[in-house]
């Protein structure tokens, strides 16, 4: 077949100018080369194309069905020839992206936003998995490019940095105080009322308030209407009744109500590891799958979030979260994109080349 292609160029020619010294010169070619590419696909195709006189070529039959599927074969290509063309003039092409949602909503939707801008024309797809599921769809070929925090990558796969981001803890000062109370009380109960009732008894009234193991006297009574469970906790009000108390932050991670990401998450396996090596061992941990929950949960004072410093600057500007102060630095982390260095599309290069420039 490619041995046939320069020789059907060259019957379509002829064919079409009916004269073979119109077809040399089109084609740039000599007369004797013209004969002669006709004469080999002839007898290729074991049928006789032309009819030769001196006035010039005529088809045959099987000629001219050649000549009609030719006819469409290379109107084909100069149309796809034509919206190439066009594609490039106008800037179009298509780009897949792999990207986790924190990570689109915070950094690649501003590069996005501007790329978009200057390149109104290219199709844009979005994929929002964790980083490993990211690296995935990248070798399945699905996505184009990959935003992703740094880690291991097989051979063939290259990352070109973006810019660093640094995890911290953060929390509410209600709840840190609320922590103090509690933690407090734990362990000071000269300053504590703590009442156990059990609701499986009959409701006590006034006679027989003795059926309520009182460890120590409360200083508010508890309304016997409502049935509870457990033990109760009363903090004192008098502003120096803790004033001696105060939680480290590692003793903060061990006794708060600590939030993180799921474990096959790659921030929480990287955080992790920073806790084992600090020999922090949180008490209680509750998963979420989604970052700006982390940080919507933070903010409302349900426990400690571990979460992105650059993601939560407006609630630590406006004072909805107050960052935890530790006593070993979390070392910074670099997202950047990953590609497959032998299967990087015209767009998709265009698209880094603008990120990182």
């Amino acid at each position: 077949m490619e041995q046939n292609l320069n020789h059907y160029k060259i019957f379509f020619e002829v064919a079409k100018t009916g004269n073979i010294s119109k077809a040399a010169e089109i084609l740039y070619i000599s007369q004797p080369a013209v004969s002669k590419s006709i004469t080999k696909l002839e007898q290729s195709l074991g049928h006789t194309l032309f009819i030769r006189s001196k006035r010039g070529v005529k088809l045959t039959e099987e000629g001219t069905t050649l000549y009609t599927y030719l006819k469409q074969a290379f109107e084909s290509i100069e149309t796809a020839e034509k919206a190439l063309q066009h594609a490039s003039e106008l800037g179009m092409g298509q780009l897949r992206i792999g990207v986790s949602t924190s990570l689109c909503k915070h950094i690649l939707l501003s590069y996005l936003q501007d790329f978009i801008r200057e390149n109104p024309h290219v199709k844009i797809t979005i994929e929002c998995n964790p980083t490993f599921e990211t690296i995935q769809l990248l070798k399945q070929d699905k996505i184009d490019i990959g935003l992703i925090c740094d880690t291991p990558l097989d051979k063939g796969y290259h990352f070109t940095p973006l810019r660093s981001i640094q995890d911290t803890f953060v929390t509410t000062q209600t709840y840190l105080d609320n922590l103090q109370v509690r933690e407090g009380e734990l362990s000071d109960h000269t300053h504590t009322s703590l009442i156990e009732v059990d609701d499986s008894s009959p409701t006590p009234d006034n006679s027989d308030a003795d059926s309520v193991n009182t460890i120590e006297s409360a200083t508010q009574p508890v309304p016997s209407a409502i049935p509870m469970t457990g033990l109760l906790f009363f903090a004192d009000n008098r502003n120096d009744t803790f004033s001696g108390i105060e939680l480290s932050p590692q003793e903060i991670l061990e006794k708060c109500n600590l939030m993180l990401l799921d474990k096959e998450n790659i921030s929480r396996i990287f955080i992790d590891e920073y806790l084992k090596t600090h020999q922090i061992h949180p008490g209680q941990i509750l998963e979420i799958n989604n970052m700006d929950l982390l940080i919507d949960f933070a903010a409302i004072g349900m426990g400690v979030a571990c979460v992105v410093r650059e993601f939560v600057t407006s609630y630590l500007d406006s004072g909805q979260v107050i960052e935890l102060p530790m006593d070993f630095d979390i070392p910074k982390r670099m997202i950047g994109f990953v590609y497959a260095e032998h299967n990087l599309s015209t767009t998709a290069k265009k698209f880094l080349d603008y990120c990182i420039a």
